[in-house]
């Protein structure tokens, strides 16, 4: 599969965007454990452009996690414009616009998800930012903003038309958040469209890796998005990779081996932020791996975990997950 000139080879498993979780060293993770190509956390248009420090950090990206997407939001024209010139400068392989994040503070005020809304002028901003830089330009989306108004496949040709160079497609509306399954059935129906010739990308509840390999297959999708999936479990992308390939499950990474990926996690968040917000940082990926889950008894060494305060403090926790609870093997 193609995207412009990056070419990502047969079946490309990618690192979806995701604020507070697509950091620069997460993203050099899932690059090690077989990610095809990764994306950043997503920039605000609005915020890139006053040149808050915050939001133009987020443009940090290195040549070890190339192919690397840079995603930025927003709702007027010119400012996505300007945006996408300073994302430009920072030399991503690919610029990604988008239209599908649900949360109130971007969709409720028009961005996101909130542009499926407004059609023409998600168009319009689309069309805008294509003709503005040289990149190319990807739009990522849902189904519609409700279950009355599933308007993928109409608007997935009307994006084609304005010059993107692949679309990704979250299965779920707005209104269903996060909730609910998945449903991939509108994706391939874009897929399978013969008017579409871009890259079709499907995303949404690929958390193992049979539902990889049933994605590719069913639906005929050009790529696949790991998302929350990949949260506290970087080696997925690894898992998957094995699975598509050879149609077997891979031997599992054992405990020592995932223990140590976390806590190099912690290790390289607080040394990219600070001790405070580096532990915060982290809490996200301590809460969603899937070590810990269906542990007996875990629940008090689980708040503990969660309420360590130091890095010494937090690494001693882990270190008693380790070797006393988990016993080091798998």
């Amino acid at each position: 599969m193609k995207i412009g000139t990056v070419d990502l080879g047969k079946q490309p498993v990618l690192l979806a965007p995701m604020e507070d979780v697509t950091d620069a060293s997460f993203r050099l993770l899932c690059k090690e454990f077989g990610a095809d190509m990764v994306y950043t956390e997503f920039v605000s248009a609005d915020a890139l452009v006053r040149s808050i420090e915050a939001t133009r950090r987020k443009l940090h990206i290195c040549d070890e996690e190339r192919p690397v997407v840079i995603q930025i939001y927003g709702r007027y024209i010119e400012s996505m414009v300007e945006a996408a010139k300073l994302c430009e400068e920072a030399r991503p392989d690919i610029i990604d616009i988008n239209f599908g994040c649900p949360v109130k503070k971007v969709a409720g005020k028009g961005a996101g998800a909130g542009m499926l809304r407004d059609v023409p002028k998600m168009l319009e901003i689309t069309r805008a930012v294509v003709n503005a830089v040289k990149t190319p330009v990807t739009v990522k989306t849902r189904l519609g903003w409700d279950c009355e108004s599933k308007i993928i496949v109409e608007l997935a040709e009307q994006l084609q038309d304005c010059g993107i160079a692949a679309l990704a497609i979250h299965g779920r509306t707005r209104s269903q958040m996060y909730t609910g399954e998945a449903d991939w059935t509108l994706i391939g129906e874009v897929k399978n469209n013969p008017r579409m010739h871009i890259p079709i990308i499907g995303n949404g509840d690929v958390t193992t890796p049979q539902r990889a390999k049933e994605c590719f297959e069913r639906y005929g999708v050009d790529a696949i998005m790991v998302g929350r999936g990949s949260i506290g479990a970087p080696w997925i992308f690894k898992e998957i990779k094995h699975y598509l390939q050879t149609g077997e499950l891979m031997q599992p990474l054992t405990i020592a081996e995932c223990m140590s990926v976390i806590r190099r996690q912690l290790q390289e968040s607080v040394a990219r932020l600070d001790e405070r917000r580096g532990i915060t940082h982290i809490r996200r990926h301590l809460a969603a791996t899937p070590l810990f889950k269906g542990i007996p008894n875990f629940r008090d060494t689980r708040i503990a975990m969660l309420q360590a305060s130091t890095m010494p403090e937090l690494l001693d926790i882990l270190y008693r997950i380790e070797t006393e609870i988990l016993g080091g093997s798998r």
